[in-house]
This record gives C-alpha cells, sequence and structure tokens, in this order.
C-alpha cells in the first residue's frame, strides 16, 4: 500500500514537472514599454523581434501576430522588420477614465507559431497635457450678507481636468477684487480646492453686487487655464437710518384752499432695501392736536394735505415735526420740521349763471342772432368783486353786454356745419382780485343741417372705353358723387339727362343705378355703327329744395377686329374665280390686274396687306402688298404656260387677323379686241358717293321726280344711235376680260352693286368719269383719272375705261 501510494505522488510529481517545463516554454518573460498618449497613427513604439530575440526572416513564416486584450486593438506588429507600431491613436483618458492611479497600462499577447510560444507585453501610455480644467458650472451665484465678518470662507465649486500628475489642476487665480481673496485646499487625493475669502467688509449701499473672474491653472507645459463667473449679491441689513431732504420746511397755503389739497409733499430716503428701506411718516408728540386736526399727513408717501377748512383770521401759521422710520427689526427714524404760513386771499370766487342757451340751431342762423343769456356775480368788494367775462377768441361768438352783470351771446360770424358741426362754448370769468380767481362754465352748442351744398362729383368729365360686342347688362363704370350735408340732404339720386342720338334715347341704350351711380349697357355696341356716346349725368340730392349737379359722360366704343375684308376688285360673278386674259405681248412692268379689298373696321383694324397664296410662276408676277396691283416681273416667253393661276389673299391688321381671298386665272391671247374711242364723257363728280345716306334719303324724298327722270333718260337713249368708228391696233399694254372689261391704273369693273363701293376706293384723290353706252355695245364704259402711283403707264390715253355690261 505504501509502494502504491509512492508510485502515484512520483507520477503527479513528473506532470507537474512537464506542465512547468512547457509553461517555460511559453511564456518566458514580461516585455515593458512606455509610450505618451496621442501618437501619430503608424509612430514606431520599439523592434519588438529585437527585444525578443526572434530572428525577423521568420515571423512571416512562424506566423507572428498580437493578441487583442479589450476592445480595440491600439497595436500591431510590422511583420517584415519587427516593429511595434501605433495603429490607431490612444486617449489615455479614455482608455483609463479612472483617476485612482498616475499609470495606465495596455497589455498585449504575442504569439509566434512552430513552436509556439507567448510574450507577454505591457505598454504604459504617459499623460499628456492635452486637457485645459473646466468647471462643472460655468457661472456661481453667492448670497452674503453685508454684516459677514472678515475672513469668513465660502465654498466654491472646483475645477476638473481629465489629466494626470503634473498635468491637473495646480492652482486657482481670483480677479482682482478689493472685498475677496482666494485659499487654496488640498484633498487626499491630492485635487485642488479654492475657498472665497472675505478680506474687507461688505457694504450693500455702495456695491450690492460684486462680479468675479475664477480661473483654474494646471501643471502642463503649456499651461492650461479654465474660468468661471462669480456673482456676489449682497444681501442688506438694516445699517442705515431715514433721512430728509431738509430739517426745516416752510411753506404758504392760502386761505380757503379746498379740502384735499396738497400743502407739501416730504420726501424721506432710506439707504437700505426691501422692509428697511419701507417708510412710515408720523406727527411726532410736539406737533399740536389743532394742527393734526387742520392737516392730515399720509403715512405711507408723506403729504400733508389740508384736512378742514383754513381761515387766514383764525391762524396765521402752523407748526409741526414729522417723523420717518423703516420697517426693519430694529427700525430706525429721522425727523424734520414743517412751518405752514397761511397767505390771506381773494377767498370768493366769481358765479356764473346761464339764463338761457338755445341749442341746437340751423347753420344758417344771420349775423347778431341771440344764442344765450348769461349773469355773474362775486360776493367780494372792490377791485376783488369786479369781474370780466370772455369767451374763445377763435370762435364765430361774441358777448355783448346787455345790463350790469348780463352779457348776450350773439353769432359774429357765417356758420357752416360741413366744417364745424358742434361748439363746445366755454365761458370765463374773472375777477380783478389779486391773484385774480375764475370760473368757467362750458355749454355745447349743435348746429342742424341745411340743405346748402350740391352733390359733388370727383371729376367734371369722364371718360369710359367699352369693347364693341360687349354682353348687355355689362357695367361701364360707377359715377359716384358725394354730398357733405347729413341725412336726406345727403342721399342722393342719380339719373341720365335724356338726349337722342339717331332717334334713339340714351336711357334706351344705358341704365344708372339710381342709389350707387353704377352705369350700365343695356344694348351692344358696333364700332361701324357707333363709335362714341356723349351725355350728362345728374345726381340730385332728397333736400328741400333739392340740389343737384352733373357730368358730362363721354362713351368710346373700341373697336373689334369682327369685320373680314371684303374683296371689290376685280369683281366675281359667280364664286371666287376671276377669268382674265392678257396678251402674250404684254411688256415687263405692266399691270395685269389690281386687288382692292374694304374692311368697314377702325383704321388700324382695316389696314389691308396683300400676298400671293398660290402662283402658277411665281418668277412672272409681283404684288404690290400695299395698293394690291399685279404687274408682269417680265415679258411672257414661249415656254411659259398658256394659262396662270394666281390666288391672291387679302388680310387685315387685326388681332388674329381676318382674310378674304380672290382666284384670277389668266389666259395668253395673240390677237386684239375691238375698241370704241369716240364717247361723250359725262363728269360725275366724287362727292355723290361720299354719303349714301344721304342719297337715299333724297332719292325717298323725291321718287316721283327721279320716276320722271329716269323714263326721260331710257328714252333719250333708246332714240340715240352709236357712232362707228375704227378700231385702233391693240396696245401691248391693254388688258382685255372675258366680260369687255378693261383695267388700267385705277379703274374698276362691277356689274353688281359693289360697283359703288368698288369706285368709292378708288376715287378718293379725283373725279370719276362715267362715258355714254353704245346702243349696241350693251356696257358701260367708266374711266377715272390716273392717280400716280408711280407705276408704268398701260395706255396712252389720259383717262383709263371701264366697262359696266348693261
Amino acid at each position: 500500500m505504501a509502494h502504491q501510494d509512492l508510485r502515484c505522488f512520483c507520477k503527479w510529481c513528473v506532470s507537474w514537472l512537464a506542465i512547468f517545463l512547457i509553461s517555460v516554454e511559453m511564456v518566458t518573460t514580461i516585455t515593458h514599454y512606455s509610450v505618451p498618449e496621442e501618437m501619430e497613427e503608424g509612430a514606431v513604439v520599439a523592434n519588438l523581434a529585437t527585444d525578443l530575440g526572434l530572428d525577423v526572416k521568420t515571423l512571416k513564416r512562424r506566423q507572428m501576430r498580437i493578441d487583442v486584450v479589450g476592445n480595440k486593438k491600439y497595436l500591431d506588429i510590422n511583420k517584415d522588420t519587427g516593429d511595434l507600431f501605433i495603429l490607431e491613436r490612444i486617449d489615455r483618458e479614455l482608455l483609463c477614465p479612472l483617476k485612482t492611479t498616475t499609470y495606465c497600462f495596455l497589455k498585449l499577447d504575442a504569439t509566434i507559431e512552430n513552436p509556439i510560444r507567448m510574450f507577454n507585453i505591457e505598454v504604459e501610455v504617459t499623460d499628456i497635457n492635452d486637457n485645459a480644467p473646466h468647471f462643472r458650472r460655468g457661472t456661481m451665484h453667492l448670497d452674503i450678507s453685508e454684516s459677514s465678518p472678515v475672513g469668513e470662507r465660502f465654498s466654491l465649486n472646483n475645477a476638473v481636468d481629465p489629466d494626470v500628475g503634473t498635468n491637473s489642476v495646480k492652482d486657482y487665480h481670483l480677479s482682482s477684487s478689493e472685498y475677496f481673496q482666494i485659499e487654496i485646499q488640498t484633498g487626499r487625493d491630492g485635487s485642488k480646492f479654492a475657498d472665497l475669502v472675505l478680506k474687507k467688509a461688505l457694504d450693500r449701499e455702495q456695491q450690492a453686487v460684486h462680479n468675479l473672474i475664477l480661473t483654474a491653472v494646471d501643471g502642463g507645459v503649456p499651461t492650461r487655464t479654465g474660468t468661471a463667473s462669480i456673482i456676489v449679491r449682497v444681501l442688506d441689513v438694516n445699517d442705515n437710518a431715514p433721512s430728509f431732504d431738509g430739517d426745516k420746511y416752510v411753506v404758504n397755503v392760502l386761505e380757503n384752499s379746498p379740502i384735499g389739497s396738497l400743502v407739501i409733499k416730504l420726501n424721506a430716503t432710506d439707504l437700505d432695501e426691501g422692509s428697511n428701506s419701507d417708510l412710515v411718516y408720523s406727527y411726532s408728540l410736539y406737533t399740536s392736536e389743532r394742527t393734526q386736526n387742520t392737516f392730515t399727513l399720509n403715512t405711507d408717501n408723506g403729504e400733508i394735505r389740508v384736512k378742514e377748512m383754513i381761515n387766514y383770521e383764525d391762524s396765521k401759521i402752523y407748526e409741526m415735526e414729522v417723523i420717518a422710520s423703516d420697517r426693519g427689526s430694529n427700525p430706525l427714524s429721522g425727523q424734520c420740521k414743517v412751518t405752514i404760513q397761511v397767505t390771506d386771499m381773494n377767498d370768493n370766487h366769481p358765479e356764473i349763471s346761464i339764463k338761457s342757451f338755445q341749442s341746437p340751431i340751423k347753420e344758417n342762423e344771420p349775423i347778431d342772432t341771440v344764442i344765450a343769456v348769461v349773469s355773474v356775480t362775486d360776493k367780494d368788494s372792490g377791485n376783488n368783486g369786479m369781474v370780466d367775462l370772455s369767451v374763445p377768441i377763435n370762435l364765430p361768438f361774441k358777448l355783448r353786454q346787455s345790463s350790469d352783470n348780463y352779457y348776450e351771446l350773439v353769432v359774429s360770424e357765417p356758420l357752416d356745419r360741413e366744417k364745424v358741426p358742434e361748439y363746445d362754448i366755454t365761458f370765463t370769468v374773472t375777477d380783478r382780485g389779486s391773484p385774480p380767481l375764475s370760473d368757467n362754465e362750458t355749454m355745447t352748442l349743435e348746429l342742424l343741417d341745411v340743405n346748402d351744398n350740391v352733390p359733388q362729383f370727383p371729376q367734371s368729365f369722364y371718360t369710359i372705353r367699352v369693347q364693341e360686342n360687349n354682353a348687355p347688362g355689362a357695367l361701364l363704370g360707377s359715377l359716384t358723387a358725394f354730398d357733405p350735408d347729413l341725412h336726406e340732404n345727403q342721399y342722393l339720386v342719380y339719373f341720365i339727362l335724356e338726349k337722342e342720338t339717331a332717334n334713339t334715347s340714351m336711357s334706351m341704350l344705358f341704365s344708372i343705378n339710381p342709389e350707387n351711380g353704377n352705369l350700365y349697357a343695356l344694348k351692344t355696341f358696333d364700332y361701324e355703327i357707333e363709335k362714341e356716346f356723349l351725355f350728362h349725368i345728374e345726381a340730385r340730392d332728397s333736400g328741400s329744395p333739392p340740389l343737384s349737379s352733373n357730368v358730362t359722360v363721354h362713351i368710346i366704343v373700341v373697336d373689334q377686329n369682327d369685320n373680314a375684308p371684303v374683296i371689290v376688285s376685280p369683281w366675281r360673278a359667280h364664286g371666287s374665280v376671276v377669268d382674265e386674259k392678257i396678251p402674250r405681248s404684254t411688256d415687263k412692268g405692266s399691270l395685269v390686274a389690281k386687288v382692292i379689298a374694304l374692311d368697314i373696321d377702325s383704321v388700324h383694324n382695316s389696314r389691308i396687306s396683300y400676298q400671293f397664296l398660290q402662283v402658277t410662276d411665281a418668277t412672272l408676277f409681283s404684288l404690290d402688298q400695299y395698293n394690291g396691283e399685279i404687274r408682269t416681273m417680265r415679258m411672257f416667253s414661249y415656254r411659259d404656260p398658256r394659262y396662270q393661276q394666281l390666288v391672291v389673299v387679302a388680310k387685315d391688321n387685326g388681332q388674329p387677323s381676318l382674310s378674304a381671298t380672290v382666284t384670277i386665272k389668266l389666259s395668253t391671247v395673240e390677237t386684239a379686241v375691238k375698241a370704241y374711242a369716240d364717247m361723250t364723257e359725262v363728269p360725275l363728280e366724287y362727292d355723290i358717293f361720299s354719303d349714301l345716306n344721304l342719297y337715299l334719303v333724297i332719292g325717298l324724298g323725291s321718287v316721283s321726280f327721279l320716276l320722271l327722270i329716269t323714263i326721260l333718260v331710257t328714252i333719250v337713249l333708246k332714240c340715240q344711235k352709236p357712232k362707228s368708228s375704227k378700231v385702233p391696233p391693240p396696245s401691248r399694254n391693254s388688258v382685255i376680260s372675258e366680260r369687255n372689261s378693261t383695267i388700267a391704273d385705277s379703274t374698276l369693273v362691277s356689274n353688281d352693286a359693289y360697283w359703288y363701293s368698288m369706285f368709292l376706293a378708288e376715287t378718293r384723290k379725283g373725279k370719276l368719269v362715267v362715258r355714254q353706252p353704245m346702243p349696241k355695245g350693251s356696257r358701260y364704259i367708266v374711266s377715272s383719272i390716273p392717280r400716280g402711283t408711280g407705276g408704268t403707264n398701260t395706255s396712252d390715253s389720259a383717262p383709263s375705261t371701264l366697262q359696266y355690261p348693261k
């Protein structure tokens, strides 16, 4: 049994020996390094391979590594050089937040394989002065009694510094102060504390608040500091007695002064504060009872007022002593003497009595009308009993004395309620005493309105523009007048003064709201029929008798582009296509046709421009965009087709513009057409076309006369024989149409009612000549005097001709 125990013991010893040998192989020693905090990343701490006696070349193969002890890996090893370097910036205050010790270590384990070996590495992180001291409270408030003894201490909040050792707080400094100083205390852990010590007695009345700056300084190089404000409020103690502005006061008071009149206000001051400065005023025992009954003393503000009626004949002087006491726990007091001298005076005021007062009155009351009767009296005698009565001089009234002490108030200037609706008339009576006494009485005089103002319009002439094609009932404008009178004299009614235009009453065209003056259109206006209206609006008040005024209204109808151009030349018998024939021998620049369009809109909207919409050969014809003349740009050649088609569009100048088109089919011919030259010209003045309405009125008024003339002319024309003449050779510039019409310069052709419009457009600068018809020609020939447009003449004859089928 003992042998077995010995064997077991030997095995146990061998096992522990093996374990010990393995431990010696795994951990040989602890390597210690020291680095300051905040080193840059990548900075080398030491060559770990050299310090551990390892071959640098075998570090990678043996997979040497640094194991993290903690959450962050601050250091690592360079396997190429064996250097231990900073992997992440180290903050000692973050790594070791507790300041129980000045030492801070970072423990690492270095491991290498083949064979496995472990090394303990201990890196001490030393502190640098990277933190400034700071106070937990930036401002400290202290309340210190002004009675605190010199040397009394007051604790202050200490400053903290995350750094350790010499880099922590080492000292405190206080800003310059006459009353306070700093004493520094050291705690058991070596921390520094500051106490505020009173070195001079405080006086709140001299300085109630002390503002100090406490500075904490650490021991680093360079040093860092932190500051805090100390606000010391000095608490008051009752150490100042109240004092008056003066020791003696002499004041004069008039006899018969009203009860409650202020005689004097005493003012005492106490430099303390709070209840220590609240004062109470009182009479001393040396003040007589009669004086206290005659005058009252306000205990809160020191006012001495009249308590009973003062009579100079009873007492000429009053003396009193007043004490001012504070409300402190140990009250202090001060006193003064007051002498009141009574001054004899004119102690009876004059009196005013209003015997009669008429209000209200009309604003048109005549001058010298009596408004009021006033009497004045004064119980005094001599100069003190003589009185003067007056009213303000800026009022349109004056006083007139009717008998002793009686006055009449009369109107002195015309009254106008619209300027001043009422007057506050103050009667002031003053005696001739020394000093004089006075009294006053104020009466209010109201003025009644009369209808003396006509309604007034802001403008004397209104111009209102309205677009044509307006909706019936559209509001055109508001014509509001003003009447400064009141009530029914102010109520206005609006009328349109009747005026007929073209047998149409204005009330049929316009309507006005009789209450507010809003003007409305009753119909849709057409600029082409009526361009403007001129009438009057009357505003009449409701007074008796009523007054009125009127204003001129000018309605201008503004044109809209609501009419498209109408092509009146060349005339189209059917549809919009016109057939024309021209000789192929026509020269360059010859007038082929002239397009004329009319637009009945206003000048701006009726301005016509012409352009080709379609043309067979653009090199053959030109179109003047202003007068519509179509001319040849060159002579015809054998290659040109016999038929040419021109589509001309006439546009007005409106927005949006309206247009009309005409198609002209031209055919070239080689033969001439017979012409008739010997014809008798009968002049026709342009003025017969200038006013179609006048022409129609005259025609309707003389139907019988015109019928007779027509019969006679018809008989003469039937009996007349045509004169034969030779047909001259055709000119190269002549233009012949299928309707036997020749157009030259400004000549127009028509076989419809449009002949009048065509002639009117072409003859604005000359006369028209109508030639007598040929018996067998079945046509009228009409010519116009050339207008000299500057183009090439198409005929050698003076007048150009226009034929009109009969």
